[in-house]
């Protein structure tokens, strides 16, 4: 069911993209937006986690250097049937992990230090399945997708803005003028908002299935569910200095925020996440 919703939700994405293109531009707009997504997507498919590392100053450890961890890492991917993803180790108190790489033979896993001194051995297992889940559902390149797209449907916003500020905007001559001056402020708001809604939940969609998957490949549902307890709790004591754009990485949200902030969260709230993985059976 997760699975239909996200091919719902980037096909709604990638149809907003099209008519705030087609609504500045005509034919001609939907070829724009269309291409300038493609090359978005170009660079952060191939970029974003060398981007993301060097944003959090993460080191890569060997198996002489955190023998505990690496070997974690390489059974669970063993498996979880996955290559061994290169490990990385995140200098920061607040407990916390991501994956990320363009696919599978490029993947990392890379926790906080924080996370390894709080969780116990079968916590640690459930996180670390959760994140190796993340891998085999190739959820980096669907982010990034659902990112970028959401990212050029601003751009546009913000370009439509500028058009309805300075009197007009070019539409193929054979489909007319409809819209004007208001449908362009219309536009500018509110497909910005649209566009973020549909990428949080794209987000909280993979989670929920990253979740399922990550207590498979530990056999550990019980271990995840209170790796996720202690997580969030820790989170809200020590808060991280996270960057809003990569918020949707981490197993746990790194930014606080109250009620009105959930709307636009990356993640499903941690007690429903908690009460599914409760409701498992060990593998």
């Amino acid at each position: 069911m997760n699975t239909f919703k996200t091919a719902l939700l980037l096909g709604s994405l990638t149809g907003l993209l099209m008519l705030i293109g087609g609504f500045m531009g005509g034919k001609s707009g939907v070829m724009i937006a269309f291409v300038f997504a493609m090359v978005l997507n170009f660079g952060s498919y191939w970029f974003s986690d060398k981007l993301v590392l060097r944003m959090y100053n993460a080191q890569e450890v060997t198996e002489t250097q955190a023998p505990e961890l690496y070997r974690m890492v390489q059974s669970l991917a063993l498996r979880g049937g996955l290559p061994m993803p290169r490990v990385y180790v995140i200098p920061e108190n607040t407990p916390n992990a991501f994956a990320t790489g363009r696919d599978e033979h490029h993947a990392v896993v890379a926790v906080t230090e924080g996370i390894m001194r709080i969780l116990n051995h079968d916590e640690l297992e459930g996180v670390i399945g959760h994140e190796l889940s993340h891998i085999k559902n190739k959820d980096m390149l669907i982010g990034s997708i659902a990112a970028t797209l959401a990212g050029a449907i601003v751009m546009l916003a913000n370009m439509a803005q500028w058009a309805a500020i300075f009197g007009g905007v070019s539409r193929d001559e054979d489909e007319g003028g409809a819209g004007g001056i208001i449908g362009l402020i219309l536009m500018a708001v509110l497909a910005p908002i649209a566009a973020t809604l549909i990428q949080m939940a794209i987000s909280r969609s993979r989670e929920y299935l990253a979740d399922d998957g990550g207590a498979r490949i530990s056999g550990k549902p019980y271990g995840l569910a209170g790796a996720l307890d202690k997580l969030q709790r820790a989170s809200q004591a020590i808060p991280m200095a996270a960057n809003p754009s990569t918020a949707h990485l981490f197993i746990v949200n790194p930014l606080t925020g109250g009620s009105f902030r959930a709307l636009f969260s990356t993640h499903p709230p941690i007690e429903e996440r908690i009460a599914r993985l409760r409701n498992m059976r060990p593998v």
